[in-house]
């Protein structure tokens, strides 16, 4: 399937000759990439609109696929911009991220430098792995963080993705760094409506949810405190080529930088829940837009 979607993109990208594809990189637009997950679409959308306000000509290529097939994407010229989530981008490129979010986005920095990639100002919103249990269980059991599960987990059920027995972000790290041994463990899906639904109807007592679901939201679920940083930092980073900057000019970072300085998780978590209720993307991308004052698309 990513092979298949590679190629797709590939021929898309093509000109005449068999050869020699055609790439962003010639035209007078400049290309904005995203993820095949709804967050991804809203997050591309929001700062395509940021440049297209700032009088920039903008293609979208929407829903490419996972990062496999995103980042040899925008190597390759066929993307020009993509907002990545700096821990996994820079796991997926062979290094080590942690906790600390300035730390992980300078390493993110160097590693895609080597790649003729710049990494832009990070936002301060992130999607990172979370650990969620129902309002009620927080007052009752006076849970705040992850550690304050520690004399109840024996008598808990946990709910996570069914590859969680074996990721160190997940049962094996939460023993290891937290000490927490779980009663039993029931694999529901990956941070999706199965997980949020076993938390919210008790079928778990504790589950694994990303941190700006939109379920999170309300006020019927808490999001534990990582006070032990088993989670490495994933903040929202523009990954741009840096011959597109080059091209267009200083207006492109500042356009792009403006974004990341306001867009926070708590505006993730509401979009999502918009996505969810039924709305696009891009018009939910136009109304952030709008509501921080960096203009209206055109």
């Amino acid at each position: 399937m990513v092979l298949a979607t590679t190629l797709a993109l590939v021929a898309a990208s093509c000109d005449r000759g068999a050869d020699a594809p055609r790439t962003a990189v010639g035209d007078d637009a400049i290309t904005v990439g995203s993820f095949d997950f709804p967050e991804s679409e809203v997050i591309a959308e929001i700062y395509a609109g940021a440049l297209e306000a700032e009088g920039f000509r903008v293609n979208r290529e929407r829903a490419i696929g996972t990062r496999e097939v995103v980042l040899p994407a925008l190597q390759l010229g066929l993307i020009e911009v993509v907002p990545e989530y700096a821990g996994s981008a820079l796991t997926f490129l062979g290094g080590t991220a942690n906790a600390d979010p300035e730390v992980t986005n300078a390493l993110l920095a160097s590693t895609v430098a080597d790649r003729g990639l710049t990494a832009l100002e990070p936002a301060a919103a992130e999607n990172r792995n979370g650990m969620v249990v129902t309002a009620e269980t927080a007052s009752d059991l006076e849970l705040r963080t992850i550690s304050d599960l520690a004399p109840w987990a024996g008598s808990m059920v946990f709910g996570g993705p069914p590859e969680c027995p074996e990721r160190d972000l997940c049962l094996p790290g939460l023993k290891k760094i937290y000490g927490l041994h779980f009663e039993s463990f029931l694999p529901l899906d990956t941070g999706g409506p199965l997980s949020a639904d076993a938390i919210q109807r008790g079928t778990v007592d504790v589950g694994m949810l990303f941190t700006t679901d939109g379920t999170l939201a309300g006020d019927d679920l808490v999001l534990l405190r990582d006070d032990r940083h088993l989670q490495p930092a994933e903040s929202v980073t523009p990954i741009v080529r840096a011959d597109t900057l080059e091209r267009f000019g200083g207006g492109v970072r500042s356009a792009l930088d403006a974004v990341s300085e306001e867009l926070t998780t708590d505006d993730l978590r509401a979009m999502n829940a918009a996505v969810s209720a039924g709305a696009a993307p891009r018009a939910i991308a136009t109304t952030w837009l709008e509501n921080h004052g960096l203009g209206t698309p055109g």
